[in-house]
């Protein structure tokens, strides 16, 4: 299809005519429509395995924020139900951007040249009403115009509004060669920078900010309201110790009103083209990936570049932090805005006590059965047979310590607390709401139990036994505070 365009109007550069052609696909022979399904899909795979390769060889143990045995010992949902699940909401993803390819235009190329064209006799305009300014705060714009047209004869014209009449270009009109005005470098500069920079800028920032604000709020909804809990999200709270693809692991119904939905709407109010559609869904992919991935990587990008990320998502899947840190996946304005991060300080002792349960328990079940042995078992030990236990034995005061769980500051983060308990027991059924908070109740009393153990076999120099238990505790809580904390990347108590 080709257009044209008048001549110059109102004593504006005339826009140059263009012919409208399919866009040819950006990996042929894939139409960028489809394209733009698959590569999301394709996203989250590639990157979950990578982070699944990274669990499975435990490549920076330093960096996790749970162990394998807390993966094995604290989900309530296998790795099989998991995988299916996300097949299935991909597969209603699919059906979905299919349904939404159907509606929309074709895209088409060849409007580039006339829409930097639109912008720059919009600027060209915006220049009109520079004298007017000027002379509000007393300059004269056609006496600093004169002044400096000798030497800046480009500013002076935009100075004075915008007369550059010695930028002339020659047009064919009817067959006819007419002069018309120009537009200047800078403007068709700055009009370029506007159309390929700014406004899909904008148009990604907006994007954002709907995803956000959608899931934020449905988010939400799907905590406080106890149907939808336990009808719905209830499901992906099953992971209580998130991995890489488990990240769209839902309810089908919450991943296409959640996830799907959500970054639909996005991508229609933004105004988004299919290619500006296909980074935008692809780059929401692997944030929400990223976000579930388990590790607190220092040279992750994507856990820096927003407030959001792995360590403050996680904190939301723990039992005792389910009411907070409602945010995904960007940004985190809407719970500080309206209070919904966790405040209960620092996090680090709660991970490591929780570490040492799941592997306590998983040791206790994977115990070799007593069975019949030779003398010649003896003489083959490469060690003394107590070595280990004495060696144990130092470490015993370091583990009690490290179960001691920090008590949880008066004011909000008590209510959070609350709630969080609450919402682990509305699902009772799924989830084993109920064994959980006895299993925590357990892993309380055992580190209640071997901090007592430790006081009486390293008994402190201090003149009474309440102010030494005071003062470990205050050494404690000190020295797991100050530790794990730039890895989890959650604030102090507030």
């Amino acid at each position: 299809m080709a257009t044209t365009s008048n001549t110059s109007a109102f004593g504006l550069p005339p826009l140059p005519t263009y012919t409208l052609v399919p866009l040819p696909s950006l990996v042929a022979p894939i139409p960028d429509k489809f394209f733009t399904l698959l590569l999301p899909i394709v996203a989250y795979w590639s990157l979950s395995m990578i982070f699944h390769l990274i669990d499975e060889y435990d490549l920076f143990p330093q960096y996790r924020l749970h162990t394998p045995a807390e993966v094995l010992k604290r989900n309530h949902v296998s790795r099989w139900e998991v995988f299916r699940d996300v097949i299935l909401q991909q597969i209603i993803q699919t059906a979905f951007g299919v349904g939404l390819g159907m509606i929309e235009p074709e895209d088409v190329v060849g409007k580039e040249g006339y829409d930097v064209a639109v912008w720059a006799r919009r600027i060209r305009v915006a220049q009109r009403g520079l004298p007017a300014v000027l002379s509000a705060i007393g300059v004269n714009a056609t006496g600093l115009a004169e002044k400096i047209a000798g030497n800046h004869p480009t500013l002076a014209g935009a100075v004075a509004g915008g007369q550059y009449s010695w930028i002339t270009q020659t047009i064919t009109v009817a067959g006819d060669a007419v002069t018309a005005p120009s537009f200047a470098t800078w403007e068709m500069w700055a009009a370029k920078a506007m159309y390929w920079v700014l406004v899909p800028a904008v148009q990604f920032t907006v994007a954002i900010l709907v995803v956000d604000t959608w899931q934020y709020f449905w988010h939400r909804a799907m905590h406080m309201n106890r149907w939808l809990y336990t009808t719905f999200h209830s499901r992906h709270h099953r992971l209580y110790v998130p991995y890489a693809y488990g990240a769209l692991y839902n309810h089908p119904f919450e991943g296409f009103l959640l996830d799907t939905l959500g970054a639909g709407l996005a991508y229609l109010v933004a105004g988004m083209s299919t290619r500006q559609g296909m980074w935008f869904f692809t780059c929401s992919t692997i944030k929400t990936v990223d976000d579930h991935c388990g590790y607190a990587l220092p040279w992750d990008p994507l856990q820096h570049l927003t407030s959001n990320n792995a360590g403050y998502h996680d904190v939301h899947h723990q039992s005792w932090g389910i009411k907070t840190n409602f945010s995904q996946p960007f940004f985190t304005f809407w719970d500080a805005l309206l209070g919904t991060k966790w405040t209960g300080g620092d996090v680090s002792a709660r991970y490591e006590r929780a570490k040492l349960a799941a592997q306590k328990k998983l040791d206790s079940e994977n115990v070799s059965p007593i069975t019949a042995s030779e003398p010649s078992d003896s003489e083959r030990t490469p060690i003394p047979p107590y070595d280990a236990e004495a060696e144990n034995a130092k470490l015993l005061t370091p583990q009690a310590l490290a179960k001691t769980t920090p008590s949880i500051p008066e004011g909000k983060a008590t209510h959070q607390a609350i709630g969080s308990r609450e919402q682990i027991l509305d699902d009772g059924a799924g989830a084993g709401g109920a064994s959980v908070l006895r299993e925590e109740a357990a892993e309380e009393k055992e580190a209640q139990r071997l901090l007592s153990r430790s006081l009486r076999k390293h008994k402190p120099s201090i003149s009474t036994p309440a102010a030494g238990l005071k003062g470990l505790r205050d050494r404690v809580n000190g020295s797991l505070h100050g530790r794990g904390s730039g890895v989890l990347g959650m604030e102090s108590g507030r």
